[in-house]
């Protein structure tokens, strides 16, 4: 336990909502509770979604239904309920004039919306989409950018029963059009454009190419952001505002069965063609609900803020999770660092947001700048930091905690994906915590780490693996089932394969290292990228970094990196050898790199993923496959000049 950096104390303690779970059912500790949660799946949900509150229209009569196995698993069996009642209708009365959502803009303009205006704006928008002959079960997409009326849209649909496909608002016309046709949309929410580092980006542009390959969308309504003159088509395009003209403030909340579907979210697609991974009522709140309430302790004082977007899971996470615990959240349009390097930090000050989520990623670009831009700012209303997206290097993740958090905060590091919305690995305001920690198993979430075998190992690195369902897992992949079960399930039978590397250490700690696909093995030495990465960044010079495996005629592998300077380093061969030093320091000759690249960008998915085989492909003179989710598609560009 020496390396254990952040004990909870005081009301992380006593006033937790998991404190009150664990008194109510006599669990006496941590290990207690992930022991009891994990062996008995179908009571811990019972259970917690009692605690929280979830609100059904019907009762359902059976938990969980596995009759046709592990990959088709059926939840809250003959329950009706809707996402909408749980996180709007039953705060009205309540709630009614507090804040839910606060907005900032690019240009740094400022809204609010109390439950009872972001109420009366969804019945508008879900009267108007019932005129335009939207139905339950129809499918509804998103693309615009983030605005309050990205939330209303959301919530409207999910209201009457329609499903969402939620589309990053920076993706290409191509990127766009293929999920519309594959979700079969009827109706497509965009806008006139939207606003990047004070300049107009034309989104209606890009919607209407994308429009130009589809067949299946019959109407798309467009917000004004930027007041831009766009084309609107007769017969197909309209204003938001005249959806809503004339509309009704009131609208009744679809009864619907727990697994209606409620969202279809589209992986990343960085190796082929995107997956629509297909959510539920039911299974999407128990989840969302669960880990704001128990992981990041949400409450109505809260305001909350994740650095996201819609297209993202953590969007509709957040969007879903924190009004169900009646807090607030921010949507912000903006990046952290403009017009300022402090921004973010400015962001989170003025409107004395109590929890912060983000990237690793962002957190290594923030570091790049002084230090007098976050300490110049009061971030003491903070009391929970939140991470995801990719595994942390010990340097950046104490910089977070230090600097940000100012060593009182626990940073919730979670880990799961789209196809869970949710975590199968988090930490909770409980548990004590090392560097670049996961803690444990999510609450009801039977994972374990497999080596080759299939056996569970504790000090090595192996296979995460979750050996039980739960109720937010995709229901397949949208029209091709074979690929899910082959995604998850061809490893081994009834046991979920996430692809992840990952540890638990002598502690019983988490810790993740990277996709098992990105795996490098040098001469019979198999690693994680996320090692080799960790080493180089914690070199002064270095902002971030990528490594791949290349095949080599003798090792089999050999290492190759890619580097980001940080500002005042230049490239150089003798920083070059400095830095493949670095990596033997820490990993060993074995794993020295055989060739180190210094480069101004790395290819990124909107989540701030890096997408290691987009780089590896280039590397290897492959085709790059689809580009689409990459956010940054320059710099692909950039690691050809390197190479």
């Amino acid at each position: 336990m020496k390396d254990v950096i952040w004990e909870p104390d005081g009301d992380y303690l006593t006033k937790s909502n998991i404190v009150r779970f664990m008194k109510k059912h006599k669990i006496k500790d941590y290990n207690h509770l992930i022991q009891r949660s994990t062996s008995d799946v179908e009571w811990f949900w019972k259970a917690a979604l009692k605690d929280l509150g979830v609100e059904w229209f019907t009762p359902y009569t059976r938990i969980l239904d596995m009759s046709k196995g592990f990959p088709w698993a059926k939840w809250f069996v003959a329950g009706k309920i809707n996402i909408v009642h749980n996180i709007l209708d039953r705060h009205l009365k309540k709630r009614g004039r507090q804040t839910m959502i606060l907005w900032e803009g690019d240009d740094g303009k400022t809204r609010s919306l109390t439950y009872a205006e972001v109420n009366a704006e969804v019945c508008r928008v879900a009267n108007g989409l019932k005129k335009l002959g939207v139905k339950k079960g129809d499918t509804v997409g998103i693309y615009m950018p983030m605005v309050p009326e990205i939330c209303i849209a959301l919530y409207a649909c999910l209201k009457i029963g329609a499903a969402v496909i939620p589309v990053f608002s920076g993706f290409g016309s191509m990127a766009l059009a293929t999920r519309l046709e594959d979700g079969e949309a009827k109706v497509l929410f965009t806008s006139d454009g939207a606003v990047r580092r004070g300049k107009a980006v034309p989104t209606k542009e890009e919607a209407d190419k994308a429009l130009a390959m589809v067949k299946c969308v019959k109407h798309v309504v467009v917000y004004r952001r930027t007041g831009a003159n766009v084309p609107m088509k007769k017969g197909r395009d309209l204003f938001w505002e005249d959806l809503v003209a004339g509309q009704k403030t009131a609208c009744p909340t679809a009864k619907l069965p727990a697994e209606h579907t409620s969202m279809i979210i589209y992986t990343s697609g960085t190796t082929g063609k995107p997956k629509g991974t297909v959510h539920t009522h039911a299974g999407a709140l128990a989840q969302m609900a669960k880990e704001l309430g128990y992981y990041f302790d949400v409450k109505p004082e809260d305001v909350f803020f994740w650095v996201t977007d819609i297209g993202w899971m953590m969007g509709p996470w957040m969007m879903i999770g924190v009004p169900f615990h009646g807090g607030r959240f921010l949507v912000y349009e903006g990046v952290p660092n403009w017009p300022g390097q402090d921004r973010l930090w400015e962001v989170v000050e003025r409107n004395r947001v109590t929890t912060l989520g983000i990237s690793p990623t962002a957190i290594r670009l923030m570091m790049t700048y002084p230090e007098s831009e976050v300490t110049k700012h009061d971030l003491s209303r903070l009391r929970i930091l939140g991470s995801t997206g990719e595994p942390w290097d010990p340097h950046s993740y104490m910089w977070f905690f230090e600097k940000v958090g100012g060593k009182r905060c626990p940073i919730i590091n979670i880990s799961g994906g789209t196809e869970i919305v949710g975590c199968l690995l988090s930490p909770l305001p409980i548990t004590s915590l090392k560097p670049c920690t996961l803690r444990g198993p999510g609450l009801g979430m039977d994972i374990d780490v497999f080596d080759e075998d299939g056996k569970s190992i504790q000090g090595g690195i192996g296979h995460l693996v979750c050996k039980k369902p739960a109720p937010s897992m995709t229901k397949g992949f949208l029209k091709d089932p074979k690929r899910y079960l082959d995604t998850y399930f061809s490893r081994w039978p009834n046991v979920w394969y996430h692809g992840d590397w990952a540890l638990k250490d002598e502690d019983g700690f988490w810790f993740l290292h990277g996709r098992s696909d990105d795996t490098i093995k040098v001469a019979g030495k198999r690693t994680g990228p996320a090692e080799i990465e960790a080493a180089l960044n914690e070199h002064a010079a270095v902002t971030e970094s990528a490594a791949i495996g290349a095949p080599h005629d003798i090792k089999g592998e050999s290492v190759v990196c890619f580097v980001v300077l940080g500002p005042g380093y230049a490239p150089s061969e003798e920083l070059r050898e400095e830095l493949k030093g670095q990596v033997v320091k820490h990993l060993g000759k074995t794993l020295k790199p055989e060739a180190l690249k210094f480069v101004k960008a790395l290819p990124k998915t909107r989540s701030a993923k890096i997408v290691r085989g987009v780089i590896r492909r280039q590397y290897l003179g492959q085709p790059p496959g689809d580009l689409a989710s990459v956010e940054n598609p320059e710099a692909v560009a950039e690691i050809s000049r390197a190479i």
